[in-house]
């Protein structure tokens, strides 16, 4: 286990403040998107046509929420491996962060990458709980159906989650799937 992962283990089981506040399933279930549906934000770029604009949309409404697609502005989108979806995160930032840091690890061109597409849900607004469109479905199906003790850990910077009988176990079950040591509980029963 490594220091951070322990760090954050500890201060869960000894009530930190940033971690003394997961929320219940019921508040959680109040707060979540229903799993249809997808709204894309455009974000024009002035190196960008109408027409790739389009293409960009239809592409980002294929993704899984919380989405972001970046490239690089100067080079051609569709032979471009620059190109670059994050997909399946808790938030539109952590999925730029990734999009742009994909993208700029791959492009040619001299303008700098540019996040172009935002994907979230339909009649998104911002709240206190944001899951994934899998930590959704996870949480509809397979959460609020566990007996409790139950809880629900969400790594920011990855999009992984994970579940347990316990704060202990869901960010035992986060970190094992996160390439991160950020995993929080963010739902506690």
């Amino acid at each position: 286990m490594t220091a951070l992962r322990a760090l954050a283990l500890a201060l869960t089981l000894f009530g930190a403040p940033a971690l003394a506040d997961p929320i219940s399933g019921e508040a959680a279930k109040a707060m979540l998107f229903p799993e249809k549906g997808v709204s894309v934000e455009l974000i024009p770029n002035a190196k960008m046509s109408r027409d790739l604009m389009k293409v960009i949309k239809a592409v980002a409404e294929q993704q899984p929420w919380y989405a972001a697609i970046a490239l690089s502005p100067d080079e051609d989108l569709m032979s471009s491996q620059a190109t670059v979806a994050g997909a399946q995160f808790h938030d539109t930032d952590a999925a730029a962060a990734f999009a742009l840091a994909g993208c700029e690890a791959k492009r040619s061109g001299a303008s700098p990458c540019a996040v172009v597409a935002l994907v979230r849900p339909k009649g998104w607004q911002a709240r206190d709980l944001q899951l994934s469109l899998n930590a959704t479905a996870f949480f509809n199906r397979d959460y609020l159906t566990a007996a409790s003790p139950r809880a629900l850990a969400t790594s920011a910077s990855t999009g992984s989650f994970g579940f347990g009988a316990g704060a202990e176990a869901a960010l035992a079950d986060c970190a094992a799937k996160s390439a991160a040591d950020d995993c929080l509980v963010a739902v506690a029963d």
